[in-house]
């Protein structure tokens, strides 16, 4: 039965339907954590693609090319060779469907709502290395060690690297293009255009990068792309409208060498020839184009990479400027893909200072700690807890009790401007944060000691006043860190650094 075209037609179009339901169903339910929304998204995508395939076989029915479709449709009419005869036609038709369960006694009809709660729990296979932790970071090590390690590149950190990988301007015209560079750059696209397919799989990537070639095409043609413009030629590169020399004007060898040997180089070089040898030699290597078209000189005369002529006569050095749009290019869609990836960037480069902070058990546990959490976020999203007097949660996942959070002051909220606007809930964790890593490490960024005189300090600006006016009052005996800066070991206890290192040095800490 399957096998007639109309068949194949109802076939495509009820898939469609069904598809079409699935992804709206599968919409309508808020992912509780970023592995479900990647789960949602993937799927997602698969239904579409399986839907654009369908559409593009029904296109190619109704298109009916080989006139099969509307010879089916008369057949079902009974229009037969001899003329229309409904009654065989029906009976024909029959005859074809009690075969077909003969044949197939065990043949059964498929409810399309079956396999409905299956498809919406599928966890589709996405790879991801540990260091992009499901699409969170980004994993540029590979990238960053190509980069270090060329002539284009400088010796960096990787949290630095993050901050320049996306910035090509600073890199000279002459390196970039070399090959390592465009082999660099091509490397770079296609890791960032897989990270992005793999994280976004619902946005339409040719789309966005075919505005992007348009763009491009045009702002190349007008010489508007930003380092490649063609009024700023770097590192000696004249254009041939200027260093070309019309020889009409000279009759003779020795006349052209008066326009000196720079100029004749320059000549030579827009020309695709050699430029070296004396004066002389340069004068007849280019005398000799003035009469013989540089297609017809012999190939001694050419400089290597040198490739054909326009119809100007000028060498057309198609390769290089061939090289350098589609480098341009690679960057344009580069730079594009950094834009829609903007917050992953930030995201990643938070991650790597903070991971520099941290050791390994440390690191080990807070990963552990996260996967914990989205697991449990996901199995306890569904359980409302009663909460109406909007209580504080415990470590428990319920409500603390009302005696506690009236005693503790847990309901009040304390923002540090100084800790990133971090909110700390109840007086006493409040307290405690001025001890905590966040904290100080706040302060090292505005270069201040975190020293009990800044207790109770959660603004910058604050800050920042009061350390000028103990700067101002101390004068030339400004923070002594061996005797202000205070350290705390595992117990607890508060010590200068003179003292904690001295106690440190003993191995009593």
């Amino acid at each position: 039965m399957s096998s007639t075209l109309l068949e194949v037609t109802r076939a495509a179009h009820e898939e469609v339907e069904r598809l079409e339901r699935l992804i709206v169903k599968d919409l309508q339910n808020e992912p509780t954590s970023n592995k479900e929304r990647l789960f949602q998204s993937h799927r997602v995508r698969t239904m579409i693609d399986t839907i654009t395939s369908s559409t593009e076989k029904l296109i190619d029915i109704y298109e009916d090319k080989d006139g099969a479709r509307k010879d089916e449709i008369a057949a079902l009419g009974g229009q037969t060779a001899t003329g229309i005869n409904v009654f065989s036609a029906f009976y024909d038709r029959l005859k074809e469907i009690r075969e077909y369960h003969r044949k197939h006694p065990v043949a059964r009809v498929v409810d399309a709502n079956e396999d409905t709660d299956a498809l919406l729990k599928e966890e589709p296979q996405i790879e991801f290395s540990g260091e992009e932790a499901y699409g969170r970071y980004l994993d540029l090590h590979e990238l960053y060690h190509q980069y270090i390690n060329s002539k284009f590149g400088e010796p960096i950190e990787y949290s630095a690297y993050l901050d320049v990988f996306s910035d090509t301007d600073k890199i000279p015209r002459k390196m970039k293009l070399t090959r390592k560079y465009r082999e660099y750059m091509q490397n770079l696209l296609e890791y960032l255009l897989y990270f992005f397919q793999r994280t976004e799989p619902l946005q339409d990537i040719d789309r966005i990068f075919s505005k992007v070639t348009a763009e491009f095409e045009e702002n190349w043609l007008a010489g508007r792309v930003h380092g490649w413009e063609k009024d700023n030629q770097e590192n000696g590169h004249v254009p041939s409208q200027h260093a070309a020399i019309d020889l009409d004007y000279y009759s003779t060898v020795e006349e052209l060498m008066e326009v000196g040997p720079e100029r004749l180089k320059e000549a030579l070089a827009a020309l695709g020839l050699k430029t070296g040898g004396t004066v002389q030699q340069r004068a007849e290597r280019l005398f000799l184009t003035k009469h013989t078209p540089l297609e017809k000189l012999d190939k001694k005369h050419f400089a290597k990479g040198a490739h054909g002529v326009d119809k100007n006569g000028v060498a057309a050095v198609t390769q290089e400027d061939g090289n350098s749009k589609e480098i341009a290019s690679m960057e344009a869609k580069m730079t594009k893909l950094c834009d829609l990836l903007e917050e992953t960037i930030a995201r990643t480069k938070d991650n790597i200072v903070k991971k520099q902070a941290l050791t390994y058990e440390e690191i080990e546990a807070e990963r552990e700690e996260e996967e914990t959490q989205e697991d449990s976020e996901s199995e306890d999203e569904e359980q409302q807890i009663y909460n109406p007097l909007k209580l504080p949660m415990g470590w428990d996942g319920k409500p603390i009790p009302y005696w506690l959070y009236k005693l503790h002051g847990l309901g009040q909220e304390f923002k540090c401007e100084i800790c990133g606007n971090y909110s700390y809930w109840g007086r006493r964790a409040f307290e405690r944060h001025f001890k905590e890593w966040r904290h100080q490490h706040g302060m090292r960024c505005l270069g201040i000691p975190n020293t009990k005189n800044f207790n109770e300090i959660t603004s910058i600006e604050e800050a920042k006043d009061l350390w000028k006016k103990i700067q101002q009052r101390q004068g030339t005996n400004k923070w002594r860190p061996d005797l202000e800066e205070e350290y705390e070991d595992k117990e607890g206890n508060i010590y200068n650094k003179k003292t904690y290192t001295d106690l440190q040095r003993q191995g009593l800490i």
